[in-house]
This record gives C-alpha cells, structure tokens and sequence, in this order.
C-alpha cells in the first residue's frame, strides 16, 4: 500500500516518545492546515512520561501515564502504533514499515529515541535480567518477581546494575516490590556523571539508610543461572559472588539509530544521527531530534534537550532560524526521601571556577555552587539531602548570583534566603522551555493563580516536576505585587498548608497517611508531605515511628533512629536530661563505647555522642543503654534536642534557683515531642547565663522575682537572640506557658520552620503570643493543655520499643545477604587515644583500622 502526495506538507514522524509529543503538539499550534502530520511507533502504547516511569510503581496506570491525547485527536494527525519502520528510501522519499506500508514524507522526523544497553557479559540475557526502559520491561519486572517470588516462597534478593540516576531510580522501584536491593556502581561513587565524589559519597549514605546497598568501584563479571535457567547469581570482577534472584541492567543507553545508518546518514563515531543546530541531519529533508540526535558529537539522554530540538525542527520546517544552543543536562533524582540535583558545569571544570560549599554530614546535607573566577557569575551546583533551592538557582546559571552565595546553601529553617526574582528571560523550565516572564504572563494576564494553573497554561512542571517549586514562589511573588492573596499549599500533592493539615487530620482523626492524602490531597505524596504527616500524625496518634505505613514515611535519620555520619556509620546520643549522668551512668557508657571501638565526645548539648557505630550494631548497642537506664535522645529527630543547664543554686554560690532540677523537669516532660523543626531549651540558674538559654527556642533564665521566660532564639547559619515573653514565673506557671508556647508552635508553623522566623512572622507578635499563652485570646488554652498532658502521659522511648518488636530490628542489617557482616567500606585511624574516619590520603596507604576486621574492638 502506498501513500500518495497531496498538496498538503506531509511529515512522518519516525518514533511515538515524548519527544515525538512535543513535535506534534508545537506543530498543531504554530502551523496552518496544510500540514499532516503521521506518527508511526514500534510500541503499542500511545507516548507516555517515560521520566516518571517510576509512578508506575507507586500505582499510576498507563493511562495516567499517557501524555495529553488531544494532539492525536487532531484531524491533521494520524498515529500508527506497534509498527516498526523498517526502511528509509530516500531517493524516492518514503519509508517502509513491517507490516509493508509505504508511506511518502515531504519531510522526515527521526524521534527514535535510545535504547536500554546491556553489558557484555555471560548471562545477561538470562531469565530474570531486565533492562528499565520502557513501560514493557516495569511489566515483565513485576510480574517476574511476583512469580518467582511465589516459586521460591521468599522476598527476591535483586541486584542493580549500574548507579545512576536511572539505577537508583530502579532500585527504588524494585525495594518497593518488596526485593532486597542492591546497586553495583563501577565508578568511586554514585550518580559519577553528575556528582563529585563529597556529593556522591552523602547520596551513598542516603541511600544506604533506605534500606539499599550500595558497591561502589565494583563491575559485575559474569551472571550465573540455576538448574532451570533462571538467575541465581553474580560474580563480581573482585571475585566474589552474590546469590541473587533478579538483575536489572541501567549501564546507559545507546541511541537507536539504525534506520540512519542504514539510509547511510551520517552518524557519530559514538552513535547518534549528525545533526546541525537546526536539527537537519545530512539529508535535508530528513530532521532528527531527541536522543538519536547527535549535536557536536554528542548524543544526551535527556528529555529537556529533545523538547528544545522539537521546538527548533518545527520552527525550521516553518521556514524559521531558531538554533538548537546545546545540551541543558541538569538532573534531579526521583526517589522518594532521597533529594538529589545537579545542573551547569556541577564538577567545576571550568578553568578558574571557585566551589562555595556546605556539608551537613550529621543531617545527609552536601551544597556546592560553582562560580567564575570572579566569584559573580554561577556556572552550576549540586544539591544532595535537601534540594529546595534547585528550581530557584538553575535558572541563574549564566548569570549574576546578586548575594553571597553561602546565603543560598544555608539549611532550611535557618532563616530567609537571598531572593531570587529572576529575569523574565530567565528560563525556569527547561523541559517545556517557559521562562520567568512567560508565567508571569500566565499570571497577569491569563488568570493563572498556582503552579497547577501556570503548568495547565505553559506545560510548566508538566514533564519532570523538578521547576514546580520555583514556579510557584514566581507566582506567589506575581500574586502579592498584584496584592493578592497567595497559595500556601505545603506541595502539589495537598492544597492545605501545614497549619491547615494538622487542623483537618485533628478533626477528621484519621491516622494513617494513605488516609489522609486520600481525604485531603491527590497523587501518593512526595518528600516533602511525607514525613511531614508523619509528624502531625505522630503527635496526634502517638504511634512508634516505624510502625506501620510510619516507617516509609519518615527522612533518613528516623528510618534507623540514629544520625548518619560522613562515612556511613551512625552515632548514638542517649539521653542525659539536664546534662546530669551518674557515675554508673559513665562507667556503662565507656564501657559500651570500649567494647564496640566508639569514639566518644561530650557535646555542646551536655551529653556523650558516641560515633562510629555500624547499622547493624545498633540494637545491641541500645540493649545495653536501656539495660543501663538510658533512652533515646532523639538527636536524629525533629523534635525535641535536649534542655541545657548549668549547675545554678544546687552547687554554685551565685546560683538563685535550681537549674539543673528544672532541666531535668522540662526535658523529661518534653521528650519525644515531635515538631515541625528540632527545639531546644536551656536554663540559667542566675542572670550571668551559663547554658546560655537566650540562643535557645525556649530560654529560662532564673531571678530574684522567678523564672524569665525567652522564646524564639536559635544558633546555626542566622543566630538570633530569644525575646522576653515573661517574668518572674513559678515553676507550674513556667511550665504551663512553655506547654502552650510549644503546641501552639506546634500546631502552625509551616514544615522546617524554627520557632525564631515564626515568632518573627506571628499576627500581632511577641503582644498576640503573649495573649494566646497567658491570656487564652483565641480560646484555645485549654485544647492545647490537653494536648501536651497527653503528650506527657502517652511517651515511650522509641529505641526500647524496638528492642522488643523482632520486625522493628529486622531492618538493622548492614547487607541483606549476610546480615550480620560489616560494611568494609568503614575504616578508621587511630587519633588521640580514639578512632575518627580515615582520609582517602589514609585509605590509599593503607594504614587504617577496617571495621570487623583489624579494628578489634569491634564486634
């Protein structure tokens, strides 16, 4: 059958992608009805979002993941799917396809894409070995596990090949079918093509601490089958060998461009169609786009490039000038509690580029902004651990920075970050190319008043959602020029803000977040309302943070109720109320920290941190501190830290009332209270301020008349002085304030906001929180009295609990494969009569102590 000319510009697009999407719908909306437009795609789906492909896992059908069908509704368009092309003649201008159609272009789109790469060893194509490519290969995934799983009648244990963004993304998708996961990195750490080694090595211990394993400087030699086929394991090229029941290959793609080679277009020696920047391949009736396109010898899989590619070959067939200016490769990682970006020139390799950077390695926080030579312009930045600034910073890069760039790195919560207000050429969104200004427009002109408006308007976070943040601060920014009222929706997946979530869970008295989100929001949630609700709804049904959907919830310190160091071990903090610890408290601690090879510091919190512990040396460790009297200090918690004292009237002969008693009465009153951000108190047995209690978010400090009461001050990146909210309090008038100051907090700070911004942005100021705490002006003293008693009546420390609950201390495993061995990437010097991490210098030496093997003292 053989398509004849018509006198309408016939082009036939050759792939059903994205990219392929993009092509039609920016044709439909700039050309007349001349053109027609035919589609022909190998897979039998209509294009879906293949960059969220991951959603498929967490319960998005095809259909949610289908892009908008209008474009093939169109009459000027006709789409034939599960039709490979097999041919491109053209001399006579037409291509062939497998079911023996001829179909004549006046112009050729080439959109086909990639394809997943396998590595060249035995075994690969075994039964059980998977690509993650398409909606296919995530079908054949699940249902193979699902299989296999009931055949062997046990969890799967599954190995990802290959640690980048695309494998951990995979990883992800396979813990979340309930396999034991593993990824297999060659380079020295993960994401290697987009991260420096300090960012690689915290998104190492990022994803460790969700129940991932991870082998860096490690390749896969050889898979090996079992007596019916399948996959039962993998060889490593160290030697060793891994049981394994499922492999999925993410060692990169290749760009699928064997019609071009065939039609003998030129290619790239590395692969790709050769095309210029106005995304004409050698032939000039023939365009190539997306990733088969090959722009300066180098082909990107990345969707961003192929939208502006689509943009730019519609323009040129309309007889324009617009130019293909290169690859965008900025990236963000899509797993849930793991915040990962980077974009520009990440790795500073431009000549002269200077590196401003902040790492957090307690909180799983690594920034780094790379700028000119000058220290004016930004060239790019990665952000792992907490990725908020990404959708305002990517769009500078090029441009001026306008503040000091620390400013921009400072964690959240610590105070307000330099503004962003970017210049309407700005690009904001560079998957649908929309600039600041084209929202702004959205804004005032066609009515658009959120981000879920702009993205319906412009396609603005309508592709990989990263820019959805920024989008909506321009909106917001627009709305209050205009002096209206502004959104504050905690994320696209709930409408309500934090204030209104806690008030709306409390009414409802729902108390899981599947419930929750079904009654209040949409989607499955993200990152951000997540262990949000998992606050709320701790503090509101008081259960254990990992029990039940809890567990899945929470960032990564709680998952393991331990703070994460640089070099993957946790520390143990436990609870010294008041800083006072008997000497049979001591003894027990040293000799904990003496047997397990703990270096052990006293901290500015008054209490012993012991550091270097292992995941699965945990339990043991806490047995022993619950046998000793100890709890959980909750270092690893938003929550509340510890209460800081000096020794006041019991021993100091300035002393006007007993610090340390009050200290004491607090902290145990106060444990486990869970907040939209940490919360720290001290108490000051006289007016000279020993525990210096004004830089806490709650100070005491004792008088002749009483106790004075402070709220609002805090330390870090913006230390602020607590204010004066009241004098000369007896101790229950002292403690019933502190109750309502915090509950009240509590109940209407935003996510992450410490009580100094939100005693600073509080209706009617430190005058209303004086009147809702003592005067009960809004008439709520008496629910948020109810609410701390019980607080106060219903705590439990959360690490004796767990010791109890055999399914709480199954997830304290090191490797899932062997339980109870050491991650022998841990390796110490000794430093002062203790161990500290060792250096890569000291690692390459070879004079380290490797944990449960030289380091003795370690169990």
């Amino acid at each position: 059958m053989t398509a004849q000319h018509t006198p309408h510009t016939h082009i036939v697009v050759v792939g059903a992608g994205m990219v392929a999407h993009r092509f039609v719908e920016s044709a439909l909306a700039r050309a007349d009805d001349s053109w027609r437009i035919t589609v022909v795609g190998d897979e039998a789906a209509l294009p879906y979002d293949r960059v969220g492909l991951t959603r498929w896992f967490a319960g998005a059908s095809r259909d949610e993941l289908t892009l908008d069908r209008a474009a093939f509704e169109d009459p000027r368009v006709a789409i034939l799917t599960g039709e490979r092309v097999t041919r491109i003649d053209r001399a006579q201008r037409e291509i062939r396809t497998v079911a023996g159609r001829r179909i004549a272009y006046d112009a050729l789109v080439l959109a086909t894409g990639s394809y997943a790469a396998r590595p060249a060893i035995d075994g690969a194509d075994l039964p059980g070995c998977f690509v993650y490519r398409t909606l296919d290969d995530l079908e054949s995934l699940a249902a193979f596990v699902e299989a296999r799983g009931a055949a062997l009648g046990r969890p799967l244990v599954g190995k990802v090949v290959g640690g980048g963004l695309l494998g951990l993304e995979a990883a992800g998708a396979l813990q979340g079918l309930e396999v034991a996961t593993e990824v297999v990195h060659s380079g020295s750490h993960l994401m290697s093509a987009q991260l420096d080694r300090g960012a690689g090595e915290v998104l190492g211990r990022l994803i460790d601490a969700r129940g991932i394993g991870v082998r860096t400087s490690s390749r896969t030699s050889r898979i090996d089958p079992g007596p019916t086929g399948e996959v039962v394991g993998a060889e490593m090229s160290d030697g060793s060998w891994d049981a394994v029941d499922v492999v999925v290959f993410t060692v990169g793609v290749r760009a699928d461009d064997i019609l071009a080679r065939d039609a003998q277009l030129e290619c790239a020696p590395t692969g790709g169609v050769a095309i210029d920047d106005g995304c004409r391949t050698s032939d000039r009736h023939i365009l190539a786009i997306g990733e088969v396109a090959s722009y300066g010898g180098r082909s990107v899989g990345l969707v961003a490039p192929g939208y502006q590619m689509a943009e730019v070959a519609v323009d040129r067939l309309l007889g324009g000038s617009a130019a293909f200016d290169g690859y965008d490769e900025s990236t963000k990682l899509k797993l849930s509690g793991v915040d990962v970006a980077s974009f520009g020139d990440a790795c500073g390799d431009t000549p002269g580029a200077l590196d401003v950077t902040y790492s957090d390695p307690v909180g799983g926080v690594y920034k780094k902004l790379v700028l000119s030579d000058d220290a004016t312009t930004l060239l790019g930045g990665i952000l792992v651990g907490d990725a908020a600034e990404y959708g305002s910073l990517r769009p500078l890069v090029g441009g001026p920075l306008g503040a000091d760039p620390a400013a921009f790195l400072a964690p959240a919560g610590s105070g307000e970050h330099p503004s962003t207000d970017l210049p309407d050429d700005a690009i904001v969104c560079s998957c649908s190319s929309v600039t600041a200004g084209r929202i702004r427009r959205a804004v005032t002109e066609e009515g658009c008043t959120d981000a879920a408006g702009v993205k319906a308007c412009t396609k603005a976070g309508a592709t990989c959602g990263s820019c959805v943040a920024a989008v909506g601060k321009i909106v917001g920014r627009q709305l209050t020029l205009m002096g209206k009222a502004v959104s504050t929706a905690m994320c696209e997946h709930f409408d309500l803000s934090r204030r209104q979530l806690f008030d709306a869970i409390a009414v409802s008295q729902l108390t899981t977040f599947s419930g929750v989100i079904e009654r209040f929001g949409r989607g499955r949630g993200c990152d951000i309302c997540k262990p949000t609700v998992a606050s709320i709804l701790h503090g509101l049904v008081g259960e254990h943070v990992l029990d039940g959907e809890s567990a899945a919830l929470q960032d990564t310190n709680d998952h393991v109720m331990a703070n994460m160091q640089k070099d993957g071990s946790y520390s143990v903090v436990p609870r010294m109320p008041g800083g006072e610890v008997t000497p049979a408290g001591l003894i027990a601690i040293g000799e904990i920290a003496g047997d397990f090879g703990l270096y052990t510091k006293l901290t500015g919190a008054q209490r012993i941190d012991m550091f270097g512990a292992r995941l699965e040396q945990l339990p043991e460790i806490w047995q022993r501190l619950v046998d000793a009297g100890f709890e959980s200090g909750q270092a690893y918690g938003k929550s509340l830290r510890t209460v800081k004292s000096c020794v006041g009237s019991t021993w100091c002969r300035f002393g006007v009332l007993d610090a340390v008693g009050m200290a004491v009465r607090l902290e145990l009153r106060y444990r486990g209270l869970r907040s939209p951000h940490k919360l720290k108190v001290g108490v000051s047995g006289c007016a000279r301020e020993c525990a210096e209690a004004r830089g806490k978010d709650v100070g005491v400090i004792a008088s002749e008349n009483g106790w004075n009461m402070y709220v609002g001050g805090n330390g870090g990146f913006t230390p602020r002085h607590a204010d004066l909210l009241a004098e000369g309090l007896d101790d229950d008038q002292l403690i019933r304030a502190i109750d309502r100051f915090f509950m009240y907090y509590i109940r209407t700070a935003d996510r992450l906001q410490r009580t100094a911004p939100w005693v600073a942005d509080l209706e009617g100021g430190l005058d209303g929180l004086r009147g809702v705490v003592f005067d009960d002006a809004l008439g709520i003293a008496d629910d948020l009295d109810a609410s701390m008693a019980r607080h106060v009546d219903g705590y439990a420390d959360e690490w004796a609990a767990t010791l109890r609950d055999p399914d709480k201390l199954a997830r304290f495993h090191s490797f899932v494969n062997a339980p109870d061995t050491p991650d022998p990437s841990l390796a110490y010097v000794a430093e002062r009569g203790q161990v500290r991490p060792a250096s890569a210098e000291e690692r390459e030496s070879g004079s380290v102590l490797i944990a449960g093997t030289t380091l003795e003292v370690r169990r």
